[in-house]
């Protein structure tokens, strides 16, 4: 027989698999006041950040964020939400450091910015000095139980870190080589990735993670595979304008290689998506972003895949015209027969003419423009 404690496991888990977030709180709740799951606490550390990832959480539907702060953690230290401000925040801050190590969570959303010795970004005062946020971040990382980095910038660097990068700007597990980061995504994350990856460590531990550090649970399948168009994309039906039903592929979707839920999960309460709306995927959860997205809205010729590695898209197109002819019925094989699917994915509909290559440089950013 199922004991509790693991019934409450199978239903989080439920929960965060199929969007069900309005079972978790009462449950939840009450496992906590019995003293079965124990409130986890937290401490947030914002650094190079426009905010964006506390945004996308203060928007969470189902559990509120009332429920998070109240019922599900014990969310000590964010400066942006807490009521408290000046030396009374930064002594909870301190207290936990000092008194709870090996037991805090550390969240950070921001890029980590190390030109002049991080001196551009300072996130308190400290004895008469200024504590910039790769100081603290550093010393927190080292005694926390989990280092969770929400937003591209915390994890792969984001906007702050695209070219020409003056301010030599990171990712958090760069600066923190001694701990394994868990990598939340996103510009901004999702709020059920942020949640549910609390919410795993708390009743599991740490998430199965892929190989940039990224929760399978949410980014084990690439958008394109999710996408409710990927019927126009086998059929090479693609959209030639922005604000088009069809497959917006040769308008610049970088879906083929962004890993994310997106199409299944959803925003604002699971309505609606980019894709929805008749805009391209940007890929704004991958390691690279902006710079090898970029332009969002240009077809571009060779995709940067995931390891570094660049395919053409008319190889994709050979790929997905080889996997699919084999079991291949129906309508399909007269698309096959009147030569639709060849001619559509081996044609680019929208070029780009004097279009800027990628190359590699040994600089703190990892990719730049090459002239043309």
């Amino acid at each position: 027989m199922l004991s509790r404690r693991d019934f409450l496991k199978l239903v989080v888990k439920g929960a965060v698999l199929g969007n069900f977030y309005q079972l978790i709180s009462p449950p939840l709740a009450e496992a906590v006041a019995a003293g079965e799951v124990k409130k986890l606490p937290v401490v947030m550390i914002e650094t190079g950040t426009c905010t964006g990832d506390s945004i996308s959480l203060d928007n969470i539907w189902t559990p509120t964020f009332s429920d998070i702060l109240t019922n599900i953690t014990d969310w000590r230290y964010d400066w942006t939400m807490m009521q408290a401000q000046g030396d009374a925040a930064y002594q909870v801050l301190q207290e936990t450091y000092e008194k709870m190590p090996n037991e805090y969570i550390l969240i950070v959303q921001g890029s980590m910015i190390q030109r002049d010795g991080g001196h551009y970004n300072h996130v308190a005062y400290e004895n008469g000095k200024l504590v910039t946020g790769l100081e603290l971040v550093r010393r927190l990382g080292l005694k926390a139980k989990y280092v969770v980095a929400i937003g591209h910038c915390a994890t792969y660097g984001g906007p702050v870190a695209g070219y020409p990068n003056p301010t030599q700007s990171t990712g958090v597990q760069n600066i923190l080589p001694e701990r394994r980061v868990i990598n939340v995504s996103g510009c901004p994350a999702h709020p059920d990735w942020i949640m549910g990856t609390l919410l795993h460590l708390a009743l599991y531990g740490e998430p199965e993670l892929e190989k940039y550090g990224r929760p399978k649970l949410f980014y084990g399948e690439t958008i394109h595979n999710r996408c409710p168009r990927r019927r126009y994309y086998d059929q090479g039906i693609f959209a030639t304008e922005i604000g088009q039903k069809e497959c917006l592929f040769r308008v610049g979707c970088k879906g083929p290689v962004t890993y994310a839920d997106c199409p299944i999960r959803r925003w604002n309460d699971h309505i609606n998506w980019p894709i929805g709306c008749n805009t391209p995927c940007i890929g704004c959860t991958e390691p690279g972003y902006p710079d090898l997205m970029s332009p969002f809205t240009v077809h571009l010729p060779d995709i940067p895949f995931p390891g570094g590695t660049k395919v053409n898209t008319d190889a994709i197109g050979l790929g997905v015209l080889g996997l699919t002819s084999i079991a291949i019925t129906g309508h399909v094989a007269t698309s096959l027969y009147k030569g639709r699917i060849q001619k559509n994915l081996l044609r680019t509909s929208v070029k780009a003419q004097h279009r800027p290559a990628v190359k590699k440089v040994k600089t703190f950013h990892q990719y730049r423009l090459k002239k043309t």
